[in-house]
């Protein structure tokens, strides 16, 4: 029987999946992960790109700083801000960490264009040899975000880049959970990558922002920017080193704030741009042209979803 290409792709992904992930309980005994830290002589940066996030940022930052009370795993915390206006840099700045402005880094790239943007923005000022990205916008944060992302990077030296993956309720404004969230991911982002890059279907989310990476690696790849930004970094991470140079930690449970269906229709859009370029697929430019369902009734809406890819640092 002659295999195809998806048989192939299959078989790698299970391999994957069997050995390559990971449970944050694995890696409690975080005093064991601080002596391996310093047995490699690694240094770690925790980057948390934030927008209006005053009501999370701090239980964010207090979590980090309980778990350097326990264990000397961090040794950078950078809050980039995009210019909130609802006192999120300040909180971060009483707290300790260190604050910088998306727009006052890289200047001479231009306006800063989201959230990947200002992640690629961040290598310029992380200055440690792993790097954690982590949204600041969860109201489920734990210290486990931080050591479970770290894990693997620690205990197997061929592992480069790990990803979050978790369970995401939907919940009611009165906190029942009627569905699960992630719409995005399970509509669009696996079916997508399970038709162009079948070898990573393994990923539980795809689109976390939960992100640890060795430095030199992030510095080595371009970076979308917006919401395409972890998407197309999935896929030039599995083209740079492998599938054996990756892995992920189940963290639980992430609950943060969801946008209504119709805010997610750009989101998808921006996305689907980064799998299908990286797919030798042509895309549509900036112009998201569509009919959107209103109460009130059905009209024509254009939206500009601009995505740019960032050269990698190293480029610079």
């Amino acid at each position: 029987m002659k295999l195809t290409r998806t048989d192939i792709s299959r078989s790698a992904a299970e391999e994957w999946f069997a050995s390559r992930s990971y449970r944050h309980q694995d890696f409690t005994d975080v005093d064991a992960l601080a002596r391996r830290k310093r047995e490699l002589g690694l240094s770690v940066s925790v980057v948390l790109p934030c927008r209006e996030v005053a009501p999370t940022i701090g239980t964010v930052l207090d979590e980090i700083e309980a778990l350097q009370d326990r264990a000397a795993l961090v040794d950078q915390l950078v809050v980039v801000d995009a210019g909130s206006r609802d006192g999120t840099a300040e909180i971060a700045a009483r707290r300790g960490a260190e604050v910088h402005q998306e727009a006052d880094l890289l200047p001479a790239a231009g306006p800063v264009l989201g959230k990947g943007d200002a992640m690629w923005r961040a290598l310029s000022v992380a200055r440690g040899d792993i790097v954690i990205y982590a949204d600041a916008d969860s109201t489920s944060f734990g210290a486990h975000f931080v050591y479970g992302m770290l894990g693997p990077l620690l205990a197997d030296e061929e592992v480069r880049f790990v990803k979050g993956t978790y369970h995401r309720p939907f919940t009611a404004p009165d906190g029942t959970v009627v569905d699960d969230a992630g719409r995005v991911t399970e509509l669009m982002a696996k079916p997508l990558l399970a038709i162009f890059q079948p070898e990573l279907v393994g990923f539980g989310q795809p689109l976390a922002g939960e992100v640890a990476a060795r430095r030199e690696l992030l510095c080595s790849i371009p970076f979308f920017t917006g919401y395409a930004v972890e998407a197309g970094m999935l896929v030039d991470v599995f083209r740079q080193v492998g599938l054996d140079a990756m892995a992920q930690v189940d963290l639980g449970s992430r609950v943060n704030r969801s946008q209504r269906l119709l805010a997610l229709n750009s989101m998808s859009y921006a996305v689907a741009q980064a799998l299908l370029s990286r797919a030798g697929q042509a895309v549509n430019g900036e112009s998201y042209f569509h009919a959107a369902n209103q109460p009130d009734g059905v009209r024509l809406e254009h939206r500009r979803v601009q995505v740019v890819e960032r050269p990698p640092l190293t480029d610079l």
